[in-house]
């Protein structure tokens, strides 16, 4: 009698440890779903939650800095208080000082330098000459500027890309002449911008991605016609920055993302 018993319940365990039941097994791979699903939502939020970061505690300061700048001074930074060259209020620069032609469009004249800090960032075309220094104009007029990285680099920020890879945003200013392809102005070039970021800085600032209209618009384009459609930022995140200025879709995890320039019109 005592064995059949032992029996029995050698038996009984024997059925218990033959695995989970088909409804378990649904269980268990909805909630794994349920998880990785929360994960890549997390992933993203975060991403976004850091490029809203960059465009208000980064580029607005900057923005804010160079206002400013402005109001202190009555000029736009890199110009001169006692000879204002740059372009305020519809005149302009005009290489020599001196007045341009009457009927004339100004296109022609040579510009002054770009006012970046160090060098300036990859991917920004040329603007004159040697440009004069952001954070010298700044400290010297006691205008707060953004913590940026560190001290004596508040003009660059890093962040991460879609493949988990550093990047490094700089700005600078400079005076484009009238015709310029990418608008006539003062404006901050915004350089190290993955597509992604730039198209999320320009619905923004302008409601919409659209690389070639409004106040944030890729460098280089220019304006189109009037009630046409508009031009896309011209890079993925397939696109890795070894590539260039052409697209490669290398579609690779490890690579660094492209990255392209930004023009943002300032208001002054």
């Amino acid at each position: 009698m005592r064995k059949n018993i032992h029996y029995s319940k050698l038996t009984s365990a024997g059925h218990r440890q033959k695995g989970f039941t088909l409804v378990e097994l649904t269980v268990v791979l909805a909630v794994i779903g349920l998880i990785i699903g929360a994960m890549a939502i997390g992933k993203d939020v975060q991403r976004n939650a850091e490029f809203t970061k960059i465009k208000n505690k980064f580029v607005d300061q900057w923005e804010q800095s160079y206002n400013q700048y402005y109001m202190r001074n009555g000029v736009v930074v890199g110009d001169s208080q006692t000879q204002p060259r740059l372009m305020v209020n519809g005149t302009s620069y005009v290489a020599g000082g001196g007045l341009p032609t009457s009927g004339g469009n100004m296109s022609g004249v040579t510009p002054p330098p770009r006012v970046c800090d160090k060098a300036d960032g990859v991917g920004m075309t040329a603007n004159g000459t040697a440009g004069t220094a952001l954070r010298l104009e700044m400290t010297r007029t006691g205008i707060r500027m953004p913590p940026g990285r560190a001290e004596g680099f508040e003009d660059r920020y890093v962040y991460l890309d879609s493949n988990g890879n550093p990047q490094e945003i700089q700005v600078c200013f400079q005076w484009n002449v009238p015709g310029s392809a990418d608008g006539s102005g003062n404006v901050m070039i915004i350089s190290g911008l993955t597509p992604d970021l730039a198209r999320m800085l320009d619905q923004m600032v302008d409601g919409k991605p659209d690389a070639q209209e409004g106040r944030f618009r890729l460098q280089g384009i220019a304006n189109g016609t009037a009630n046409a459609p508009g031009v896309q930022w011209n890079r993925t995140n397939d696109d890795s920055i070894a590539g260039g200025a052409t697209a490669d879709n290398l579609r690779r995890d490890e690579s660094q993302v492209a990255t392209v320039v930004a023009i943002y019109k300032m208001n002054q």
